[in-house]
């Protein structure tokens, strides 16, 4: 998923890049995931000034998840915005030039997986439940809350007033 760089910044038309990328790798080591589909890219790249190019879009796809607290599946579609500028590096830039919104470019072609990449990963949920009320699991046997009640004795004692358990037997 190359975008030309000069041709783009001199470019009247907006260039559309339309494309599906295999995410799977990024996401390898999450254990919370279970399946990532493949992420439809939908973008545009448009000149935005003097040695600028915007690219802006959405990415979309399906990610399967486990709930973070009855471990169930939960099946996301995502649909990210995805918004960067890229500017071309006529010299060394100074740390006090350096602008945080523009990524700086050196050669003529610009490689925009890892940016997609990077959208993707950054916009993943940290914990997905599969239900606002989801009761979880039992710390003791492991039932599943939501699919019914276990017999186990979940009273939570004070650990300072453990001692006094046994104080009135």
């Amino acid at each position: 998923m190359k975008m030309q760089f000069r041709k783009i910044a001199n470019a009247d038309e907006p260039l559309l890049i339309q494309d599906s990328l295999d995410v799977s790798e990024v996401v390898k080591g999450r254990k919370d995931i279970l399946a990532v589909a493949p992420l439809s890219v939908d973008l545009k790249a448009l000149p935005a000034g003097t040695d600028c190019v915007q690219v802006v879009g959405k990415l979309s796809g399906d990610v399967d998840m486990m709930c973070s607290r009855c471990l169930t599946e939960v099946k996301r579609y995502m649909n990210i915005p995805f918004a960067e500028t890229f500017k071309w590096l006529k010299q060394p830039v100074l740390p006090e030039d350096e602008d945080g919104e523009l990524i700086y470019i050196k050669d003529e072609s610009v490689d925009l997986i890892p940016y997609v990449e990077e959208n993707f990963v950054l916009h993943l949920p940290d914990s997905v439940l599969c239900k606002a009320d989801c009761l979880g699991l039992c710390q003791k046997c492991g039932q599943n809350l939501n699919e019914g009640t276990c017999s186990c004795d979940n009273t939570v004692i004070d650990p300072r007033l453990a001692g006094l358990k046994n104080f009135f037997k």
